[in-house]
Order: structure tokens, then C-alpha cells, then sequence
């Protein structure tokens, strides 16, 4: 499947920054509003929505209307999986760097 490759790198372009990390992990514990992610991750409204946009173009997350607000959730539990997963690797990795350097 050679339209496989591009495909995953649009996938973890949309992953490509922090803030967008961010929100996916405070996602993780559950469905927020805008008003309350802006305030957990500490953001201007203007750019968290757009860093909402971008995930949820790139099926990260969906989002439904609950009266004036729009509520948000991960799409793909497998999403916060993936975050976590990524997490170890880069504690791992840290881990091993330390153990080497006190081999020296």
C-alpha cells in the first residue's frame, strides 16, 4: 500500500506540537468544553480553537454542540494509547541515557 506512508505522516504532523499534545491528554480524562480546556492547559481561546480545529480535521477529536458550548472528545481511545505509549519510549530512553552517563 503505497499511499500508506504519506498518509502516516500527515497523521503525525497533526501530533506535531505541543499544545496539540496537550489537549489530547487532557482529552484523555474526559470530555471538556472549550472553556474548560482553555482554562485546564492555560491558553488563549483563539489559540486553542485552533489547534482544535487542526485535530479535529485530522480525526483526532470530535466535538458536539451542548447548548452555547462545544464540547470535545478524543475520537479514537487507541489516540490515548498511542500518547501514552510514546510517553514510556521517551521515559525509557531518558532512563537509558542516565544509566549510560553513570557508566562513564
Amino acid at each position: 500500500m503505497p499511499q500508506i506512508p504519506p498518509r502516516k505522516a500527515e497523521f503525525f504532523k497533526a501530533l506535531a506540537h505541543p499544545v496539540r499534545i496537550r489537549v489530547l491528554e487532557e482529552l484523555g480524562a474526559g470530555d471538556e468544553t472549550v472553556g474548560e480546556l482553555r482554562v485546564a492547559l492555560d491558553l488563549e481561546q483563539s489559540h486553542l480553537s485552533q489547534h482544535l480545529g487542526i485535530l479535529r480535521r485530522a480525526g483526532f477529536v470530535t466535538s458536539r454542540r451542548e447548548g452555547a458550548s462545544v464540547r470535545y472528545a478524543i475520537a479514537d481511545e487507541r489516540i490515548t494509547d498511542l500518547l501514552q505509549i510514546a510517553r514510556q519510549i521517551l521515559l525509557d530512553t531518558a532512563a537509558q541515557a542516565q544509566r549510560d552517563l553513570a557508566a562513564l
